[in-house]
């Protein structure tokens, strides 16, 4: 049996694996019950569906993972220290095989237990919580998962599914088909054909070839310990900073928060590849990162996530109100907080979707920087995405291309990234520039782009390109429900004229709340809101005021 131990950044180690005493023990005690196992004993199993933690008083856990090539030890565990990672706080099933080496004598706690715990107790909340995410985070970089992608990095589909497994924090193996030789003997296994690539084995034993990001969710149980028929006080539909902000207020003033995420937590913000300028963080924080802290916090206080389901139809006729999603299922709320963002604007190019996931992106982020690394690329847009892009692809592209419609960076950008982006030799930046023409077989081959400046056209061999130009509002599904403006963004609060009121029907003798639509109890947050400030911490903090203002609208 191989024993590899769980690793955490250099100074952590005692917060992966930290031993409570006799204190701790004492507290824990009050909140679970006395187990005694037996030697050899099981515990968990992969797959286990919300599965306890076990706190060891006496004896010795042993945390295994199970492969067909045999198991690995990656955790032991004595006196005062304890099993469970970050699924604990989702109820998603175990990814681990625990069995005691020892009689032990142990305390064990149910999911409701921990949280029970983690709400009421700040110091051991700290240590559960910090150990909890350092060991995901551990999983995940380890591929200890119950998940194998096999793929191709010149496949579109496949960088859609790795970027769905990464950005939800799901530790998977990937085998790429062009560089793995192994990779042929587990097709054959599975009587899987090269034109079901990219496919991904859930459990060792159930093949999805080409899966959705529903699918995936489905198989993986992302979303099992989520009760979709329960009516909650408040139903967060989108998990960016916004969505976010509100499910962790809410949740942690006591109200029954169900988010909905059609795809994973951090929205646009979340494929950020470093934002600096968000308040506590001045060394910067990649989107990723905070996304994931924000989801732990909101799964800390109750709030649940479901993801991969998306809004299809807000239904207003009477209360509480429901949402249809695009599984069949309806959600029904007593509030609702609109946080569904903005996507970035698709380039007006007439072969543009043969290219999306194949060299055209809409997000840098690591996974898409090893894709370029050494190469030339083209960043567009002149927002602060952009400009925080082209930085981050600077470190490893051979020279970045910064294309802008506007005559500067000024009007749209921080001053620090503009001082960045000019004081970078690897970025050439281009104003009053577009994107032409896209070539190539496949895969991105080469670029025409025009520089207004000069007039002239340049056709150059570039496989990648970045676009982050521009906002659509993600409204489509209350088209008809709500008063939008001419851009199709949701209209709040002093921005609802007499007249929006009238044509809507509002129903209340005082006008709208601040950030509140033109349907009582139904306010829009972040970058989906009319007249929005599109920054991260304008975003967190709207969708903190909006729980001040549905509480309100609960006592009405």
């Amino acid at each position: 049996m191989a024993d590899v131990q769980l690793d955490a950044p250099p100074g952590h180690e005692a917060q992966l694996s930290p031993v409570l005493g006799p204190a701790h023990l004492e507290r824990v005690r009050s909140h679970g019950k006395p187990l005694h196992v037996e030697s050899d004993q099981t515990l968990v199993e992969p797959g286990t569906h919300h599965p306890s933690i076990y706190v060891v008083v006496e004896g010795e856990l042993e945390v295994v993972r199970r492969a067909v090539t045999g198991d690995t030890i990656v955790l032991q565990l004595g006196p005062g220290q304890f099993t469970g990672e970050a699924n604990m706080l989702s109820g998603r099933p175990g990814l681990i095989h625990v069995r005691a080496t020892k009689a032990s004598e142990l305390i064990e706690l149910s999911r409701e237990q921990i949280l029970e715990l983690v709400q009421t107790d700040g110091e051991l909340s700290e240590i559960l919580m910090r150990s909890f995410i350092l060991r995901r985070l551990s999983l995940v970089s380890h591929g200890f998962g119950d998940a194998v992608l096999l793929g191709s990095s010149h496949c579109s589909s496949t960088l859609r599914i790795k970027e769905f497994l990464n950005r939800n924090g799901h530790p998977f193996n990937y085998l790429d088909l062009d560089q793995t030789a192994e990779v042929q003997e587990m097709l054959d296994r599975f009587h899987i054909g090269m034109k079901d690539v990219p496919v991904l084995l859930c459990h060792g034993n159930r093949v999805l070839r080409n899966p959705s990001n529903q699918e995936i969710a489905e198989c993986l149980g992302f979303n099992e310990a989520i009760d979709p028929t329960v009516t909650r006080d408040l139903v967060v539909v989108g998990a960016g900073p916004a969505g976010l902000a509100a499910a962790v207020f809410g949740a942690s003033e006591g109200l029954d928060v169900l988010v909905l995420e059609s795809k994973a937590p951090g929205g646009q913000a979340g494929s950020s590849s470093r934002i600096e300028n968000y308040l506590g963080f001045p060394l910067g924080i990649s989107g990723q990162d905070l996304a994931g802290r924000a989801y732990a916090q909101a799964q800390k206080f109750g709030a649940e996530v479901m993801i991969a389901e998306k809004a299809l139809k807000l239904v207003h006729a009477r209360k509480p109100y429901t949402v249809e999603l695009d599984n069949g299922q309806q959600v029904m709320a007593r509030t609702i907080i609109i946080a569904t963002g903005a996507e970035y604007r698709r380039l007006d190019i007439e072969n543009l979707a043969a290219f999306e996931g194949a060299g055209v992106y809409y997000g840098a982020t690591f996974m898409e920087a090893q894709l370029c690394r050494d190469e030339e690329v083209i960043v567009v847009g002149g927002g602060n995405s952009a400009g925080q892009a082209a930085v981050f692809l600077s470190q490893t592209s051979k020279r970045v291309l910064m294309l802008v419609r506007g005559p500067s960076l000024a009007d749209t950008m921080s001053r620090y990234l503009i001082r960045r982006i000019e004081g970078n030799p690897a970025i050439e930046l281009h104003t009053e520039s577009a994107i032409e023409g896209l070539e190539g077989n496949g895969h991105l081959e080469r670029v025409t782009w025009r520089d207004g400046r000069s007039g002239e056209t340049h056709a150059e061999d570039i496989r990648h390109v970045f676009s982050m130009a521009g906002a659509v509002p993600n409204t489509k599904w209350v088209e008809g429900c709500l008063a939008l403006d001419d851009k199709g963004f949701i209209k709040t609060g002093n921005d609802l004229t007499a007249d929006d009121l009238a044509a809507k029907k509002w129903p209340m003798p005082r006008r709208p709340y601040l950030l509140e639509t033109s349907l009582p109890g139904v306010f829009a947050v972040g970058d989906v809101r009319g007249n929005n400030f599109k920054r991260v911490a304008p975003a967190v903090g709207e969708g903190s005021v909006a729980v001040g203002l549905v509480h309100g609208v609960l006592h009405e």
